[in-house]
This record gives structure tokens, sequence and C-alpha cells, in this order.
């Protein structure tokens, strides 16, 4: 496939294309798309196009999902009130089926919408596939689990026969029983256990600011722990950025945040000078 049939004219230059695909060759690139970002279906629909291209282009790339507010529309519908302890949705036996539906239903439709694109990927999750292992969070948040194995043999058979893996949040515990899993951590874990090249945590901003409010292109884990510790960085990206140096502290090469809203921006993350968000090292 030659790469200027499949590199959009809104896309990166042709030159750095060439440049960064002999970099990542051989290399996996595991990418977090976070449900508040896919509410908005233009936005879905790029990110389908950009990850069909990375296919298209050779890659092996493979996906983890996240899907809170189609998870919060359907608890709505049910009239079920949820309750948050630190930023982790608390999650009974009722919540964990309806969380699982949505999830299942969700990955159903990204492998649906590649394939509309010419790109052949592959469910994995709590009823097919599964991968992940989990330990229970804590008990008051009922069914909320932590990656403790994940099955690597499965995505790279799958990523073997060029196929890309899409995977769900959720995993098993004892007995059977499906947990949920916030999709950034279940990124990390996967990433750290395939020692990926890169993790990109798609989100709905721009990437780690400074005290000015200016975009940070790339940060070493001891600058980021510095904005930590003196609140540059606060509030919900702080679980972020610890997922971020979780993963680059065990293995993987670097991790991105990257603004899933902007139009082919992993296409600009993996393939111009200037990435497309913040590029954090160890």
């Amino acid at each position: 496939m030659k790469i200027e049939e499949v590199i959009p004219k809104d896309g990166p230059s042709i030159d750095e294309v060439k440049k960064y695909i002999e970099k990542y060759k051989n290399d996996l690139i595991v990418i977090k798309y976070g449900g508040n970002v896919f509410i908005d279906r233009n936005i879905f629909n790029n990110f389908i196009g950009d990850i069909s291209i990375l296919n298209k282009l050779g890659l092996s790339i493979l996906v983890v999902h996240g899907g809170g507010p189609r998870i919060k529309r359907e608890l709505d519908k049910s009239n079920i009130q949820s309750k948050f302890i630190r930023g982790l949705r608390v999650t009974d036996k009722k919540i964990i089926n309806i969380v699982e539906d949505v999830l299942i239903d969700f990955n159903n439709d990204i492998v649906s919408s590649l394939k509309k694109k010419g790109s052949n990927a592959v469910s994995i999750n709590t009823k097919n596939n599964n991968i992940i292992e989990v330990t229970p969070e804590t008990k008051d948040l009922g069914f909320v689990g932590v990656p403790n194995k994940i099955n690597i043999n499965i995505i790279k058979d799958i990523i073997k026969k060029k196929l890309i893996p899409i995977i769900s949040p959720l995993g098993l515990g004892k007995n059977n029983q499906t947990y949920n899993i916030n999709g950034d951590i279940a990124a990390g874990a996967i990433a750290k256990s395939l020692k990926s090249r890169r993790l990109l945590l798609m989100t709905n901003v721009a990437g780690v600011l400074n005290r000015e409010k200016k975009l940070i292109q790339e940060i070493s884990s001891s600058e980021i722990l510095d904005m930590v510790q003196n609140e540059t960085i606060t509030g919900g990206m702080i679980p972020k950025i610890n997922t971020c140096l979780d993963a680059v502290n065990n293995g993987v090469t670097g991790v991105a945040i990257v603004d899933g809203r902007r139009p082919h921006s992993i296409l600009f993350e993996l393939f111009s000078d200037k990435g497309a968000g913040t590029l954090i090292r160890k």
C-alpha cells in the first residue's frame, strides 16, 4: 500500500510519515480512546479512519476503549444513580451487568466501523477472548477490578494476522465474575505486559499544560512529578499522569496524552516531529 494513497491531505507530510514508519515497524502501539471523546460521532469517525490508516500502513496497534458517557446514559434510562469513590464508579451486581452490556456493544460498534473502512478487527471482552484477570480494587467499590494478569499470547496471535485487537476495559475475577476496570489502568497494564513502544491516551484536553497554560510537547517523568507536587497538575489529570509514570517506569518507551478532538491527532502524534499532545518519557 502506497503511503500517498493512505495519508489524508490534511494529515502529516509524506516525508515525515516515511521517516517514522521505519521507526515503528517492529514495535507495538497501544491506543486508549476515552469514552468522553467518543460522544461526538464525527470525532469517532475520525478516530476510526486514523486507526484504519495505521493498520493499512502495516503498524501493529491495539485499541483499549472507555465508555463512561454511554454507561451513564444507560444507567439514567434505568433511573440508577451512580456513586463515585476516588473517581471510580461504585459497581453493584445490577450496574456491572449494564456496564458489561454497554461496553461490549460499544466494542462491536468499533469493530464493525473499522470493517467498513477495510480494516479487520477482533473483539476482546469478558464474553469473547477475555485477556484480563483481575483482583477486586476494594470492597466498597463492588465489582471494580485491577488487572493482575494479561494473556498477551491472544493479543500477539491477533496482531500477527494483521488484525486489530479492540479491548473492553473489563476483566474476570474469581468464579468468572465480570469486573469493570478504569480504562487508563487497563490500557497501562496491557502496554506494560507487551512492553509497547508507545501508549497513546486519547482524551478531551490538549495535553499537559505548564503554569502559563501552554502545551508541553515533551517532558521527563521526574519533571512531571514536580508538576504534580507543586500543583501545576491537579484534579482528574493526576490519575492519568500516574498511569503514564507507571507505564514508562515499567518498560513502555513513551506515553503520550493526545487531544482526541483534533482531526488526525493520532497520525500527527506518531508521524510528525511536533506530535499532537504531550510525550512523557522516563
